[in-house]
């Protein structure tokens, strides 16, 4: 796979993960000229139809998420029988890997991480998208510590039934109990995984252990888990009312949305302990021992709206009503004490009073008798609210505040007190919180990065409260490599406190193939070479065919050099004339022979014969490769010559060497 090119863009490069259904490559997007994550399905689900139609529609939805929680899907695609998804890259780890390396995690790290992956689903369920895998695999921890949520885009087609895949065994300790009976699922059943992220991130081990994925999927739906403080003590109850609600059988008992965890997550983290409290107070099982609140323990008390908070679990996961009875006993033994010397001290007294605690027992069980939900005021605007409050008579409009919201609307309610769907007394008056939208982020001035290290330039940022990201690798012929050639966000402009500048570290002075001029002019190989970033050296070379013509380059056309660098031309020049040596007095044919020799070809002037003596030459000064042009004459043989045929006798009528005899003239 690496070295292939999918959709004829994507460039595979090394491997960086396999998991149980598909591979992930590190690779490169050619036509945006960044690096991206290319996760390519194994070839047994490739091939299932089904499966493959489902990651289409999985694929195309999850490229619609749009959130800082999510991984971002750029594009998917066929490639042959290849199957792939191309998501952003990201640096750093997987949450299960630091958990292995590092342990259980603090509280406020593991509220964080979970509050952050509640933001991600809620997002997707807003698309109508449940995960359904939800697991610390598949949430990346990057170096800033924030998270993303991975596998958005599969996660349906791959775990719609975890009964027929036994091997599956890392999903299988995060299923809810309805996802492993078959059963149709909502966005509770992500709330659960979620939930045992959390234990899992709080205590460092899974609630839930066995052999094989349906031995733990079977204690998901049968066991209940050991509460987190017992296997971790550091763990507070607050964390641990929140993880164990999320943790319950029965989806309804559950947070109903990923906003109301987000919402209890954020009130955790502000120390707002009351509304966590309140979110938590009443879990199935445990419904008797909070509603006698006479029986709470020292620390415990009613929260918002008359629910008494969640009772205190002991280090051994037991609820501890007994010590609450035992103290509610002794009070009352002071309490009879007490009224006994009252009655001593004046009877009259203590029978007034009996009767104005009557009184007002009887009003106060009497206003309660009757009870309304609370309705869901999340997302309406502080007139609709007031309507939706007061439009049955049931409750009073209360305290509207406002406050800054990330996630809600500007003008939406972001919070109410009591929340939704609790049954609380008629008359009761409801509190409001409208969002102020998103706070604004203090201004700061962008360093500029160019030149710096990347160790350097974090720190710059860092300086001034921005985040230093790496961005793809340039080439660049003034920076040296190494050190950052350019920066996606101007240098000295202003940028809210937070932002991300992603820098580009130079990958050197770029190589450029450089282009063919031979046979061009000399001015026109000039301008090609200069236009392509070379400069141009000229020298000649005499040639008789490619005059005022490149004839070759240095180095060679079609060869790669460094942007900037030089390449000579060699252009061809007219040949000089050099001096013709003398043939006069020889025969012709010795004549030829010598302007051969010295670079000329001979010719017989008009009237001249080949048998004759030279008497006379056209040039005396000529160009190499020229044409001399002989004028001989034949001479007469003094005692007569043989015939034209015959070998000359005579001394005269003869040629030189003796081999031709003259025609007698």
């Amino acid at each position: 796979m690496p070295g292939r090119l999918l959709g004829g863009r994507y460039q595979v490069q090394d491997r960086i993960g396999t998991g149980g259904m598909a591979t992930v490559y590190r690779g490169q997007d050619e036509v945006l000229g960044r690096t991206v994550a290319i996760k390519t399905m194994l070839p047994q689900y490739a091939n299932d139809p089904s499966f493959a139609a489902r990651f289409k529609q999985e694929a195309q939805a999850a490229a619609a998420l749009q959130s800082p929680y999510i991984v971002s899907v750029y594009d998917w695609g066929k490639d042959g029988d290849t199957y792939y998804i191309i998501m952003e890259y990201l640096r750093g780890t997987d949450l299960k890997s630091g958990i292995k390396k590092h342990g259980a995690l603090d509280c406020k790290k593991v509220a964080q991480i979970g509050s952050q992956i509640a933001q991600a689903l809620s997002v997707a369920h807003r698309h109508d998208i449940i995960h359904r895998d939800i697991k610390p695999q598949n949430i990346m921890v990057q170096p800033d510590g924030n998270i993303k949520v991975m596998d958005f885009g599969i996660a349906r087609a791959k775990n719609s039934h975890l009964t027929q895949d036994n091997s599956v065994l890392g999903t299988a300790h995060y299923v809810s109990p309805e996802q492993t009976q078959g059963k149709e699922l909502g966005p509770t059943t992500d709330i659960y995984s979620l939930g045992i992220v959390m234990y899992e991130a709080a205590t460092g081990q899974v609630p839930f252990q066995g052999d094989d994925a349906i031995s733990v999927a079977l204690k998901q739906v049968n066991e209940q888990p050991k509460p987190p403080s017992q296997l971790n003590p550091a763990v507070d109850p607050s964390l641990e009312s929140i993880i164990l609600k999320c943790m319950q059988k029965n989806p309804a008992d559950r947070f109903q949305t990923a906003l109301e965890l987000y919402h209890v997550l954020r009130d955790y983290l502000a120390g707002r302990m009351a509304q966590v409290n309140s979110a938590t107070a009443v879990l199935p099982g445990s419904a008797a021992a909070v509603a006698d609140t006479s029986k709470l323990e020292p620390g415990q008390g009613m929260a918002p709206g008359n629910t008494a908070s969640m009772p205190r679990v002991s280090r051994t996961g037991q609820y501890r009503p007994q010590r609450a009875t035992e103290e509610a006993a002794e009070q009352e033994e002071e309490r009879d004490r007490k009224r006994k010397r009252n009655i001593v001290i004046g009877a009259v007294c203590g029978v007034i009073a009996a009767v104005a605690i009557v009184f007002a027992l009887v009003n106060v069980l009497g206003s309660a008798s009757k009870t309304y939900p609370v309705p869901n005021l999340a997302g309406k605007t502080a007139d609709e609210a007031q309507t939706a409050i007061t439009q049955d008579g049931h409750f009073k409009m209360g305290e509207t505040k406002e406050s800054y919201s990330s996630s809600v609307e500007q003008g939406k309610v972001m919070d109410q007190d009591p929340r939704a769907s609790r049954q609380m007394p008629e008359g009761t008056t409801i509190n409001i919180v409208i969002s102020k939208g998103e706070e604004p982020k203090e201004q700061v001035s962008v360093p500029n990065l160019t030149n710096m290290t990347p160790k350097e330039a974090q720190e710059a940022c860092t300086k001034v409260g921005l985040t230093a990201v790496a961005g793809d690798e340039v080439e660049d012929d003034n920076i040296e490599e190494g050190r950052i050639a350019k920066q996606d966000v101007e240098a000295d402009s202003s940028a809210e406190k937070g932002t991300k500048v992603t820098y580009h570290i130079s990958k050197g002075t770029s190589q450029v193939v450089i282009p063919n001029v031979v046979g061009d002019s000399e001015d026109s190989a000039t301008t090609t070479l200069k236009n392509a970033g070379f400069e141009v050296s000229v020298q000649y070379s005499e040639s008789s065919d490619s005059v005022g013509k490149v004839i070759s380059t240095s180095p060679k056309n079609g060869s790669s050099a460094t942007k900037g660098s030089t390449v000579t031309i060699t252009v061809g020049k007219a040949p000089s004339k050099v001096s013709v040596p003398s043939v006069i007095g020889m025969t012709y044919s010795d004549a030829a022979d010598k302007l051969k020799a010295n670079g000329f070809y001979a010719g017989l002037a008009s009237g001249s014969s080949s048998n004759g003596i030279v008497t006379d030459q056209s040039e005396t000064t000529a160009t190499k490769g020229d044409t001399i042009y002989l004028t001989t004459k034949v001479e007469s043989s003094s005692n007569g010559g043989s015939g034209s045929n015959g070998s000359g006798t005579g001394t005269t009528g003869g040629s030189t060497n003796g081999t031709g005899g003259s025609t007698q003239q």
